[in-house]
């Protein structure tokens, strides 16, 4: 690990140790804004982290901002910093002035769509758009689609746009939204821009689940080695050993795609490799989650036991930005289309 990570890592767990308490996820699920913790990542520029410095960014490597927030996930953060490390690269790559303060995105649902028009003061956008992350309690949102045929990318204020808020399983907000002719506060054009949008959310879900994987494997290891049954701990068992062992492949499997992912995706997101990502470690996902709470046992199921604030969240950022199955069918159609010659050259790249 260089210094700088090291330094990173002591930071940002530094932060975590003393504002991500369960106290504040607990008021965090009841709808409460985790202001101390979100200003505590904010005066270290963790937030504006993804960005390229002569954006507004901390400096540091996009690695390093990705091992971030996965350190976030790690320790179960109730904030939307993913939501706004990914609209602020996108608002960036289209030249957009990236405003402070917490961000969301939209739309994050293939069957949304939002429309942009000409008005009389400039720009408005119009349409209702599903389950945006956060959409409640992120005061601007950076929001893509089309204007005269042409992909865009907008900055629009969420002030009085919430229908309804819902959550998912891990208790984080995702809102109903319904612009009637908002006015844009910033436009500009960005090839691709729903694209990215879902390549780039799919490429952060899966480095947040990635920590969320390490720290069960924590959880399960530490339970096994704490837990006595019939004069020993229950790690000393080959079936649990077995378990462990399966779990551990799956963490280190997803760690290597999401570092992957990552390195290919620094200036913008690798369609193939966020795919290999996505489709690995929301398997792994499901299949973690599921050895952990095996081990655990009935513990595992409490609210008391912090392994659920893990488990939650991958159970709900499997589904986000795509499940497994959906990025295994691009993957396919990817590799289909450049015919059997040039399978290899795609695999061997990463």
């Amino acid at each position: 690990m260089s210094e700088i990570r090291d330094d990173l890592l002591k930071t940002v767990d530094r932060i975590f140790d003393e504002h991500c308490t369960k106290q504040v996820r607990e008021s965090a699920e009841a709808g409460e804004w985790p202001g101390t913790l979100w200003q505590a990542l904010e005066d270290v520029g963790l937030p504006r982290a993804a960005l390229p410095e002569e954006a507004g960014g901390s400096g540091i490597e996009f690695d390093d901002a990705m091992f971030a927030l996965r350190r976030s996930a790690y320790h179960g953060a109730p904030v939307p910093l993913a939501e706004t490390m990914l609209a602020g690269r996108l608002l960036a790559a289209a030249g957009i002035e990236v405003p402070e303060g917490a961000l969301t995105v939209a739309p994050v649902r293939a069957s949304d769509r939002l429309e942009f028009v000409h008005a009389v003061a400039g720009t408005a956008v119009v349409g209702a758009v599903h389950r945006v992350p956060w959409g409640n309690l992120c005061a601007r949102a950076a929001v893509v689609g089309k204007l005269d045929g042409k992909d865009v990318v907008g900055l629009v204020s969420t002030a009085g746009t919430a229908v309804s808020v819902d959550k998912n399983l891990a208790g984080e907000p995702r809102a109903l939204l319904r612009f009637d002719h908002a006015q844009l506060l910033a436009l500009a054009p960005l090839d691709g821009a729903l694209a990215r949008l879902e390549t780039e959310g799919a490429l952060y879900r899966s480095v947040q689940m990635a920590g969320a994987l390490e720290r069960i494997l924590e959880f399960a290891l530490q339970y096994a080695n704490e837990r006595v049954q019939f004069g020993r701990p229950i790690a000393k068992f080959q079936a649990i050993q077995h378990m462990l062992a399966v779990l551990a492949g799956h963490v280190a499997a997803s760690s290597a795609a999401a570092d992957a992912a990552v390195e290919a995706s620094r200036l913008a997101p690798d369609e193939f490799a966020v795919s290999v990502a996505k489709s690995r470690i929301g398997e792994a996902a499901g299949k973690g989650a599921e050895i952990a709470h095996q081990v655990h046992g009935a513990m595992g199921y409490t609210r008391e036991h912090n392994l659920h604030y893990s488990t939650r969240r991958l159970w709900s950022w499997r589904d986000e930005f795509g499940n497994e199955t959906y990025w295994q069918t691009r993957l396919g159609r990817a590799v289909a289309a450049q015919g059997a010659d040039a399978l290899w050259p795609m695999l061997s790249r990463l």
